[in-house]
């Protein structure tokens, strides 16, 4: 096992990952721009080094002062967290090439499902259904290409998600506009402008499956997680199971994302994200990391995925099979409650958060690395929580997150807080009949009707 690690990221991540640590009796290594002074992970780790000023690219994403800072402390493994390095095949090489263990899947397997079109020329070979889409990344003109897939379609970034880079295309009048500006937004929030085209499907869910894998090729999946509430493609809301799943479904997709992972040679944790429509399902990407949502399969299937994917990246096998890991036993919901004002197109609201009263009880984890007093910086994304929510079944998970919501209280910034409220007691949420249009259906931005206390 690992004697110490270095974690190469910040915010909530950073904590979770250093608690598992000190769990496991790994020392763990803190990096911090000088942006992030203020945050919890830095006083939580054994060590912390400065690696660079606030920007992201001189700091998080600069992958010569993260293997430095590795080498001066002594850290025999690096866990990347979700985002900035994370993905990067070329990071995940370089630590191998510098005598550090990468605690995420091996380079090739990222390469293979890390780019979107290439992941979906995986799941092709593999059997498992995909959204029609061009062939690879496009590189000449598609315009007849896109004409036999058939408009509306959707234009998306190969090197990343989050909503970055994709632009909706109805007409062919369109197409070559927006695949410049998707091309260029994509540049630039990724340093990759390469991007596919996917028939647009009008009312999707949007459920994932967590698998994990472990070196000697056995591979596991767990219970689907529903992330369909979404803004600007980017989740706010994500539970399991999903309420519009079957449990044939669920098999069905669990299979195949087993098949995905077998073909590629994935070893480790990750993410098989697919959209669900008329009982079908097609695959979209794969998150080739640990995702942000984890903490929603951890209560449902009852294991540490932190601690599975240190042990895995370790060269132990997986220690259970995959009834084990189909187990459902609670119903968990988790909301991300980020820094930013709803009612002003989420624009973000860095700045000192002056007060901070959290929510517990019963079946209530949050995950944070804010504080009274703490600063939100402006240069990086606005998540400062994350509050997980299990109960015995999806209505009273429902009740316990109202109240857990109502109880959260951040003085200081404008948060989502209060816009969560409004979800989990809208009345389609409640049905569990919803798509990825939910927030634009329902207009709940609009809706006074219940504010956060």
């Amino acid at each position: 096992m690992f004697k110490k690690i270095l974690i190469a990221n910040r915010s909530e991540i950073a904590v979770r990952v250093i608690r598992a640590c000190r769990e496991m009796g790994i020392k763990s290594v803190a990096v911090y721009s000088e942006a992030d002074r203020e945050s919890r992970h830095i006083r939580m780790a054994d060590e912390a080094i400065c690696i660079g000023p606030g920007p992201s690219k001189l700091s998080y994403l600069d992958a010569e002062a993260v293997l430095s800072a590795a080498g001066i402390s002594g850290a025999d493994a690096i866990h990347p967290g979700y985002g900035f390095l994370s993905e990067n095949a070329d990071f995940a090489e370089l630590c191998a090439k510098r005598g550090f263990t990468f605690i995420g899947p091996p380079p090739e397997a990222s390469r293979k499902l890390g780019f979107k079109s290439a992941g979906k020329a995986v799941a092709l070979a593999a059997g498992v259904p995909v959204v029609p889409g061009t062939k690879g990344d496009i590189k000449a003109d598609v315009s007849r290409e896109v004409a036999e897939i058939g408009y509306p379609v959707l234009i998306k970034a190969s090197a990343g998600g989050g909503g970055k880079g994709m632009r909706v295309v109805r007409e062919p009048g369109e197409l070559k506009a927006q695949l410049a500006a998707a091309a260029n937004e994509a540049q630039a929030a990724f340093g990759d402008g390469s991007v596919f085209i996917e028939k647009l499907l009008e009312h999707p869910r949007h459920v994932e499956i967590q698998i994990a894998a472990d070196k000697f090729g056995s591979v596991v999946a767990f219970a689907e997680r529903d992330c369909t509430v979404q803004r600007r493609h980017q989740k706010l809301v994500e539970e399991s199971p999903s309420p519009a799943l079957t449990p044939e479904i669920r098999r069905d997709m669990q299979a195949a994302a087993i098949r995905l992972a077998k073909a590629a040679g994935y070893a480790n944790v990750g993410t098989v994200e697919f959209l669900f429509q008329d009982g079908k399902f097609y695959f979209i990407e794969v998150n080739a990391r640990l995702q942000v949502e984890h903490p929603v399969t951890e209560a449902v299937a009852g294991v540490d995925l932190m601690e599975l994917m240190i042990r895995l990246a370790a060269g132990e096998k997986l220690p259970f099979d995959q009834a084990r890991a189909s187990e459902i036993r609670c119903h968990a919901i988790e909301h991300r409650i980020n820094a930013e004002d709803p009612e002003r197109d989420f624009m973000p609201c860095p700045g000192r958060i002056e007060s901070l009263e959290l929510p517990g009880g019963a079946g209530v984890r949050v995950d944070t690395h804010a504080y009274a007093g703490y600063t939100i910086p402006s240069y990086y994304d606005s998540l400062i929580a994350k509050l997980i929510i299990s109960a015995g079944d999806r209505p009273a998970a429902l009740r316990r997150a109202l109240r857990a919501l109502n109880e959260l209280q951040v003085g200081g910034v404008k948060t989502t807080a209060g816009l969560h409220a409004k979800i989990v007691s809208h009345p389609v949420f409640m049905s569990g009949d919803f798509d990825t249009h939910f927030l634009e259906k329902t207009r709940i931005l609009e809706s006074k009707e219940l504010t956060h206390a």
